[in-house]
């Protein structure tokens, strides 16, 4: 997701407020945010769900919807999603601490 720069702590202050109900939301196993290392105005959510009827029941829920059209308005660029099934991992990847 790309955000203007002056919206980027108009996002932070929303997903803080979202992230502990998005978490919770039932068949969420893992949910993380990650921002682009040389452009900090770019950020992505990363989840993990149950299966896939448990992401498409959170996005047709009122949660969803309530984040979804607040995050929206702050956009620079079109948002792109990708949903995926992982193929292989080697073990746990860590990533780097914001600076």
């Amino acid at each position: 997701m790309t955000f203007e720069p002056e919206k980027v702590p108009a996002f932070l202050a929303l997903f803080e407020q979202a992230k502990p109900k998005i978490s919770r939301f039932e068949g969420c196993h893992h949910l993380a945010l990650w921002q682009d290392a040389q452009a900090p105005n770019v950020y992505c959510t990363y989840s993990h769900w149950q299966n896939l009827a448990a992401l498409e029941n959170y996005r047709h829920s009122p949660l969803f919807k309530e984040v979804w059209a607040q995050t929206k308005a702050l956009f620079a660029a079109k948002p792109q999603a990708f949903s995926v099934y992982q193929q292989w991992q080697s073990g746990p990847v860590p990533g780097p601490e914001a600076p």
